[in-house]
């Protein structure tokens, strides 16, 4: 049954691994997902969305040491054969706030991390990048060949931190790197800023998804549970394999138009309507080829589509009787979040926390 930790194989239980950004959105589901697999795992995160717990999913889950990675030390790291590397600042509105700390925390940080691991000794460097590098697209399936065309400092941050920590691959320092597609699905860490989630949480809270655009983009969307199935595949695949290699992650099939999701998400939500938009402000749009992926990682398919993670979230707000201030609540947006600890003086303009 989900939830219940397996016994640790032989190849794994061996085999320790940090997790950083180990309580967001994704690693509270990757950090049970390696649990059950039978992996040594320990967690780094900064804390920022700690009071942002939706529900609980009874999964066993690794300690979690509260530390920013931009203060990650070499003797941190000493001892693990894998880093997965989760831990930025995770949305375009959020970075687009104040460019040069984004650049400091995902671009330079991130560098610095991978850099500090490899003088450590860890083998493997999970890196968590994103099909948003490819940009305004349009319809043409973009591979990993594809020349990036970031329009985010968020995606310029994920193309330069990808050019920058292949050039530390090495013999015996192997980064890899996974750009996903934009997630969704239920987590305890929920987040409601992305556009699945967000669409589910305004259907139940206002039974009506008003669009300002006509819905015409693309993006290609993967479940959280798929995202933590290719970390796993990533972890274990040999070493040939995955060297300084990207792939993105999700399906051919899940590359929807943004009024597909919206509808999908309507039809899901009994009593919802959806009223579609005339103007397009947004102009990012891609679709992304997911062969690489599938031929090359063994193991990794998607388990999940549009339709069955909007009836997971139905589920989720059922059981727990979501409210609109629940919805609307700071921890479950990054932007609103970090913005009420800097005004709280919480953390600091370079969000690190104030000592007491």
């Amino acid at each position: 049954m989900e939830g219940l930790v397996k016994p640790a194989s032989a190849a794994n239980g061996d085999r320790r691994v940090l997790v950083t950004g180990a309580e967001g959105y994704i690693g509270c589901i990757l950090t049970a997902r390696l649990v059950e697999a039978g992996f040594a795992v320990d967690g780094l995160d900064t804390g920022f969305y700690q009071n942002g717990w939706l529900f609980h999913d009874g999964r066993d889950r690794p300690g979690v040491r509260c530390r920013d990675t931009r203060r990650v030390s070499v003797d941190d790291l000493a001892g693990y054969d894998t880093v997965v590397h989760l831990a930025e600042l995770s949305n375009d509105p959020l970075c687009e706030l104040n460019e040069d700390l984004s650049f400091d925390v995902n671009h330079r940080g991130s560098v610095a991390l991978a850099r500090k691991a490899k003088e450590a000794g860890v083998k493997r460097f999970v890196y968590a990048s994103s099909c948003s590098v490819y940009g305004a697209a349009g319809a043409e399936e973009k591979t990993e060949e594809s020349e990036p065309n970031p329009q985010t400092a968020y995606a310029r941050c994920k193309v330069l931190s990808e050019r920058d920590i292949t050039e530390l691959a090495d013999d015996k320092f192997s980064p890899v790197f996974l750009r996903n597609a934009t997630a969704f699905g239920a987590s305890p860490r929920m987040r409601f800023d992305i556009v699945l989630n967000n669409l589910a949480g305004i259907a139940w809270t206002m039974k009506c998804i008003k669009m300002t655009s006509d819905g015409t983009p693309w993006r290609p969307l993967v479940h959280v549970e798929d995202i933590s199935t290719a970390v796993i595949c990533a972890i274990e695949a040999p070493t040939e394999a995955i060297h300084g290699q990207i792939f993105n992650v999700g399906s051919d099939e899940q590359n929807y138009r943004i009024r597909e999701i919206a509808e999908t998400v309507g039809e899901t939500f009994p009593g919802c309507s959806v009223e579609i938009g005339s103007s397009v402000g947004d102009n990012r749009s891609y679709r992304v080829s997911f062969a690489k992926i599938r031929d090359k990682l063994p193991g990794f398919a998607c388990r999940w589509n549009v339709r069955a993670g909007a009836e997971q979230l139905r589920r989720v707000f059922e059981s727990i009787g979501m409210t609109d201030a629940v919805f609307n609540a700071a921890p479950f947006t990054r932007l609103k979040q970090l913005r009420h600890l800097v005004q709280t003086q919480q953390v600091d303009n370079s969000l690190f926390w104030r000592t007491a």
